[in-house]
């Protein structure tokens, strides 16, 4: 009877490793296992043949054996039977799922799970809350009081979710890996330990006040200070002032975003303070100085030029915002605007009726500007 090369089987070079090889049959094992291929004569012939090939290539003793007379009884180990017990002429697939039970729970995730004598401790989760602030406290930097409900360490236990003298044990059932494997035939399932709810470990006393949960809800309250220069939806980290961790774990963190009320006469342009000042057309032609409030209070004195044009932009350097980072600021912008009255008394009237004929009716065309012809007054 003719046999297929091992190594050829397995597709790995005869100087492989046996990691090489574990990985190769690892890969086949997975491809033609009959959970996956049911009623599959092909498909059950090369997971044989795999496991014969890996039966005798993961074995050191006999692989030197094989390498050296290949499928005679020599190479076979002497008797020609595996290392389980089978080999390429009477394959027996409950045989492959016991000798390989470690391959196949690995592959289908019934390997040898990690057992634990006890809880292990976790982060707890991040919070976010919502501040709303104005344009002004921004400005300025302000403080604000925080009430949330969260998790905190239980007092009692401190933490440990277990009565005082007590401690968790590990699960008589499932011997602490949380889960339970069962065969029928070749099939292989797992399935959670009904008794320790898959974790593992069992709280046999565990804390009355917390009931075994190491942490409680509480109401909380806390100042918060908010930096100046601050910007909208920016987003406020405050160190474990989150959920606490589970059986020990570290706390979680505070995530507070600042939302930014509009202000009525100021705006902001990335570190600058944007505002509008009003002034008589006569204010805009001759010039003048005056004194402007800013959004804290503080008082500048502005200077208009002569002929000042609509929506000029004169800055006060340095009392802009704070940058969050250093001890720099940004620019008090002002843009200027005329005000037109709406209602004239007669002699205001008047007299801006002679001045329309002092200076004419008509304009030449400017480059940044069409051509007009005055027709009349509206009156």
């Amino acid at each position: 009877m003719e046999h297929k090369d091992f190594y050829t089987t397995l597709g790995v070079a005869r100087n492989a490793s046996q990691e090489d090889i574990k990985k190769a049959y690892r890969k086949l094992a997975m491809k033609y296992h009959p959970d996956r291929n049911p009623d599959n004569k092909e498909a059950e012939s090369k997971f044989k043949e795999a496991a014969v090939a890996y039966e005798t290539l993961s074995d050191e003793q006999k692989r030197r054996q094989y390498d050296q007379f290949g499928h005679t009884e020599q190479g076979m180990g002497g008797g020609g039977a595996g290392q389980h017990g089978f080999h390429s002429s009477n394959v027996n697939m409950d045989d492959i799922l016991r000798g390989f039970g470690d391959i196949f729970g690995d592959i289908f995730g019934q390997g040898q799970a990690r057992r634990r004598s006890g809880p292990e401790p976790k982060r707890g989760h991040d919070l976010q809350h919502t501040i709303e602030i104005t344009l002004k406290d921004a400005f300025l930097g302000t403080k604000r009081d925080i009430a949330y409900y969260h998790f905190a360490e239980c007092e009692t236990c401190k933490g440990t979710g277990c009565a005082k003298g007590t401690k968790p044990t590990t699960c008589s059932q499932c011997k602490g890996t949380g889960q339970l494997t069962y065969q029928q035939g070749f099939y292989m399932y797992t399935q959670h330990c009904g008794t320790c709810h898959g974790l593992g470990y069992q709280i046999l006393s565990p804390c009355t006040t917390c009931g075994g949960q190491s942490r409680v809800q509480i109401y909380d309250k806390f100042t918060v200070s908010i930096p100046r220069g601050i910007y909208n939806n920016a987003e406020l980290k405050v160190g474990q002032k989150g959920d606490a961790g589970v059986y020990g774990g570290p706390a979680g963190d505070l995530l507070l975003q600042v939302t930014i009320t509009p202000d009525k006469t100021f705006s902001r342009t990335d570190d600058d303070l944007i505002c509008t000042l009003s002034l008589t057309y006569p204010q805009l032609v001759f010039g003048c100085q005056l004194e402007v409030e800013s959004i804290d209070g503080s008082r500048h004195t502005v200077k208009i030029p002569k002929g000042c044009p609509v929506g000029e932009r004169i800055v006060i350097k340095g009392e802009g915002f704070y940058k969050l980072r250093g001890n720099t600021r940004g620019n008090l912008v002002i843009v200027t605007q005329c005000h037109i009255p709406t209602k004239l008394d007669a002699a205001a009237k008047e007299a801006l009726t002679d001045y329309s004929d002092a200076i004419g009716t008509e304009l030449k065309k400017a480059d940044n500007s069409i051509s007009s012809f005055f027709k009349k007054f509206l009156g």
